[in-house]
């Protein structure tokens, strides 16, 4: 399974995206770091950080589970749903929804309509950390770590050392047939997220 991120190339990657918020922000005030579970959750607190270095005030980071908003949950396994934290009212705040991998837009749909439960941000953007392709709806990133055009017969996996036991990286791996048309071989352990 060809690795097409290492652990440096992941902290270069949110340095630069870190970077980028920064220069898209006139002031920290009202900015909001929302990372979605769950790999989301420990890069929007290391581009927290990144911008706290930079800046020396960091912006407050939230947490967000999507199980009750997505729209496949009657085909999946049911999952233990995650901690949702959100640090305060969204409403009005400019919000960084913040994840791994980007596939066909479905997770960011339901963490678009997660948010809305809790308030009416003023705006929203995406950051992720590979883009993969293969949208199904019409969403874009505003702040991508790394874009690695696949086929539909791979999977993109990334691990971080906060959730997968110290590992890091992200791994591109060919599946036995597409999505749909077979089973695929299940990621090796502690390489899950594969996006959406």
């Amino acid at each position: 399974m060809p690795q097409v991120m290492t652990a440096e190339d992941i902290n270069r990657a949110v340095r630069r995206m870190s970077h980028e918020i920064l220069e898209g922000a006139d002031h920290l005030e009202g900015l909001l770091l929302i990372g979605i579970h769950t790999r989301g959750a420990p890069l929007a607190k290391r581009m927290a950080a990144v911008i706290r270095e930079l800046r020396g005030v960091g912006p407050p980071v939230g947490e967000l589970d999507i199980g009750l908003h997505r729209d496949d949950a009657a085909r999946r396994p049911l999952a233990k749903l995650a901690r949702t934290f959100l640090p305060g009212d969204i409403t009005g705040r400019n919000v960084i929804l913040v994840d791994d991998v980007l596939y066909t837009g479905r997770t960011v749909r339901s963490a678009l309509d997660a948010l809305n439960d809790f308030g009416r941000p003023a705006a929203v953007r995406l950051a992720v950390l590979v883009d993969r392709g293969h949208r199904q709806l019409p969403i874009r990133p505003d702040y991508v770590g790394r874009n690695a055009p696949t086929s539909r017969a791979e999977r993109v996996s990334a691990a971080l050392a906060e959730t997968d036991r110290g590992r890091e990286g992200v791994w591109i791996e060919s599946l036995a047939s597409p999505p749909g048309e077979g089973s695929a071989a299940p990621p090796p352990p502690a390489v899950a997220g594969a996006g959406e």
